[in-house]
């Protein structure tokens, strides 16, 4: 049987949109797909041990993409985006693949569509316009200057306009090259694509009149392959632990004081910096790495707090393990949105960080059997999402129904909409 090309894309702005399109590329299996990675320079070590073909692309600096979430500004400028375009082309000309799969590279929405080449991205479903969500502010300049009740009502007027703001660099790519607008509605821009997949379940957001070429494929869950700390098999085993992990996307200058407001409590912590923040005098219940192997620190926790975005909260709910978000973009604030739904979690501010109220907020947390259950239940709902093997199913189907329905498709990309099929290729996946 011929294999399937697949073109994975990840856009290196955070380890996030490089891992997940690692865990899938090394699930499939090499009998059936030829897979190939396009990556960044600078997150080499999350390639350790794979056997897929790699290349590299551009992506901005992290510190660039940080900088612009925290301001509030658009990530990516016209000039940018179009020089993804013509990145993105010389892979796809040299790969030639049968399926592109991207996470948040939206030039993808140009650059595959010129090829004619079945597009697949990868999303959190917290960013669909088919899933009902409740905006908080984040942290952005206006909550430095305003009480968060004023910052709020205010976001919520202007976020349409924000959003809108937000879309204005790729719609003036796409129509560079002859595609139409994709509107002003951010949500759209982030899930434009052939199919779109969702890095979660329905049971935390649910969705609303689903688009047959959406589809929940579940949990993405990955872990850099790197050693674990010499201290990893000697912890105290008379005391809970609480798994600390700021991200690289979080506010890594609060660590030290999330340590020091968890060194009164009877836990043991074990914490990791993500590179972003060197912690000198570490508290005497803290252990410190810079990097931990994150879904088994999940394992062997009783709490995890995190930045509140979806890659360490679904490591920790995969475990069963209940979460504590201290969010500052609204990418984390959407996605504690669903956990704290579904009972599995607590959310504070990063821009409100007090250290006496997370002391209490953890006390509370882990003296709460009903956070623990609702953890639990929301691991049960990932385990009937197992993302390895509906992706492969997915990139099978997606691959037999372009294979007999070409023309047809050819023509719905080239005019960047979705098509208006049966289901028959996500009817597995569902």
């Amino acid at each position: 049987m011929e294999r399937i090309k697949v073109l994975f894309f990840a856009e290196a702005v955070t380890l996030a949109h490089v891992g997940r399109p690692i865990a899938l590329a090394q699930s499939l299996d090499p009998a059936r797909f030829d897979v190939h990675v396009a990556c960044a320079e600078g997150y080499d070590f999350c390639f350790n041990g794979t056997q897929f073909t790699r290349w590299t692309i551009h992506s901005i600096p992290s510190q660039q993409f940080l900088d612009a979430l925290a301001g509030g500004k658009p990530v990516y400028n016209t000039a940018t985006l179009t020089g993804y375009v013509e990145d993105d082309l010389c892979v796809l000309d040299a790969v030639r693949p049968d399926i592109v799969v991207g996470d948040f590279r939206l030039s993808l929405s140009v650059s595959a569509r010129l090829r004619r080449i079945p597009y697949v991205s990868l999303m959190n479903a917290y960013w669909s316009p088919y899933v009902v969500q409740h905006y908080a502010v984040p942290h952005i300049p206006l909550t430095r200057l305003l009480p968060i009740r004023i910052a709020n009502a205010i976001f919520r007027m202007a976020r349409p306009v924000a959003f809108a703001s937000h879309s204005v660099p790729l719609n003036r790519v796409r129509r560079k090259y002859g595609l139409p607008s994709l509107g002003t509605d951010l949500r759209k821009v982030y899930t434009d694509a052939d199919y779109s997949m969702y890095a979660d379940v329905p049971e935390l957001f649910p969705p609303k009149s689903l688009p047959q070429q959406h589809a929940y494929i579940g949990p993405i869950i990955w872990a850099p392959p790197l050693a674990a700390p010499d201290w990893w098999d000697t912890l105290p085993q008379d005391k809970p632990i609480v798994y600390v992990t700021l991200g690289s996307s979080g506010q890594g200058r609060l660590l030290p004081l999330v340590l020091q407001a968890l060194a009164p409590l009877p836990v043991t912590v074990i914490a990791a910096t993500a590179g972003t923040i060197d912690v000198a005098g570490a508290p005497a219940n803290a252990f410190v790495a810079p990097y931990l192997p994150g879904d088994l620190a999940a394992q062997r926790a009783s709490l995890v707090i995190c930045n509140g975005g979806s890659p360490t909260s679904q490591q920790a709910l995969a475990a069963g393990v209940p979460v504590l978000g201290i969010a500052a973009n609204l990418d984390q604030f959407l996605n504690m949105s669903g956990v704290i739904k579904a009972g599995a979690g607590a959310l504070l501010r990063a821009d409100r960080f007090r250290a006496k109220k997370l002391t209490r907020q953890v006390r509370t947390m882990l003296d709460d059997p009903a956070l623990k259950n609702a953890a639990r239940r929301v691991a049960d709902a990932f385990a009937n999402y197992p993302a390895p093997q509906r992706m492969a199913a997915f990139l099978e189907g997606v691959r037999a129904f372009h294979r007999f329905a070409p023309a047809h498709m050819a023509h719905v990309r080239a005019a960047g909409g979705m098509p208006d099929d049966d289901g028959t290729v996500l009817s597995e996946v569902h």
